[in-house]
């Protein structure tokens, strides 16, 4: 295989932990794994697996994990109902998402639990420090928060039932073609919408089919509000009508803004955009121009051998060894 050029721009793999833990445990309860102590395994030998996976498919230059803070939260502080309704999480699932941070260690990983946060919020961190620093990112997550992240230079690569080659990889024309808004009006989509996961009511009669429309002709949510609060939704009402009229869409713009003045719309809105934005200014502690800084590939070769053996899969150990402690390929996502 010829080796393909260098490429211009270093790249961060950035994965949500927490979320590829969730998805391994229900999808490999099954194989009962457990490591050479006898303790489950099974969540943290898929989320290692998909990371090699992910590492192999990628070529990164460095990596870092987001962890969140089981402890304590600041989103729930501010409402405690926040991600309610959850099923209460087994047992072993705790312990391993308990052991994850150790294993990510080990294996010379950079890992981050911001204190009261989320995982979510290292990916927001990490696509902003790969815009400050010159590289491209690839955030691996199931959780459709971190496409408010992507960009020109940062692709979220959503991990669903088909495992990490069968994933979705979203760029700004992929998330425009599935849900009608540009990354940067994703955030305001979603507070529209609200989000059932995490006990997120939107703004009531306003729903995906709904919201890009009002999104791609109004430009913002800020000229929304700006234009109910000072015209009345005059420009709101006269953009929508003529919407309908040239495309034979049945009129909704007094529906529309009805809907968005009731009470209570604008305080549901507003919330549910603070609870959902994600912190972008986290110190990672990446140093990627200081040789052996954690979450720099390539890895130690013992150190990898003797972390990713005690988890007792020969295949993932093989695997392991290739993609962590050879030289990277150059390859572009």
């Amino acid at each position: 295989m010829q080796t393909p050029p260098p490429r211009e721009r270093r790249l961060l793999l950035a994965v949500d932990a927490p979320s590829l833990l969730h998805r391994n445990h229900h999808a490999r309860a099954h194989t009962d794994l457990r490591d050479r102590q006898g303790r489950p395994a099974w969540a943290l030998h898929g989320m290692l697996r998909q990371i090699l996976e992910a590492i192999d498919q990628f070529a990164p230059d460095a990596l870092i994990f987001g962890l969140d803070d089981r402890s304590t939260s600041v989103r729930e502080g501010l409402y405690p109902a926040y991600k309610a309704g959850r099923a209460v999480k087994d047992a072993t699932l705790v312990e391993q998402l308990e052991r994850a941070d150790a294993l990510l260690n080990a294996l010379g990983f950079r890992t981050v639990t911001p204190p009261g946060l989320e995982a979510d919020d290292v990916n927001a961190s990490a696509a902003a420090w790969a815009g400050e620093n010159g590289w491209d990112c690839v955030l691996v997550t199931s959780d459709r928060d971190s496409f408010a992240n992507i960009s020109a230079h940062t692709k979220v690569l959503r991990v669903i039932d088909g495992g990490i080659s069968g994933s979705p990889l979203l760029d700004p024309a992929r998330l425009h073609r599935l849900y009608g808004v540009d990354p940067h009006q994703y955030l305001e989509f979603a507070a529209l919408r609200g989000d059932a996961s995490d006990n997120l009511p939107g703004v009531a009669g306003i729903g995906e089919k709904t919201a890009p429309i009002l999104l791609r002709e109004m430009g913002s949510m800020r000229a929304v509000w700006a234009d109910i609060e000072h015209c009345g939704g005059e420009n709101l009402v006269a953009t929508l009508d003529s919407w309908c009229a040239e495309t034979g869409a049945r009129r909704m713009a007094a529906a529309m803004l009805k809907r968005l003045t009731a009470p209570g719309a604008r305080e549901r809105y507003d919330f549910n955009l603070s609870i959902m934005s994600g912190r972008t200014d986290l110190e990672l502690g990446l140093t990627p121009d200081v040789p052996g800084s954690p979450g720099l590939l390539p890895l130690d070769p013992e150190r990898v051998a003797r972390v990713v053996d005690f988890l007792g899969v020969g295949a993932t150990t093989h695997l392991a060894m290739r993609v962590l402690t050879e030289p990277a390929g150059s390859g572009r996502p």
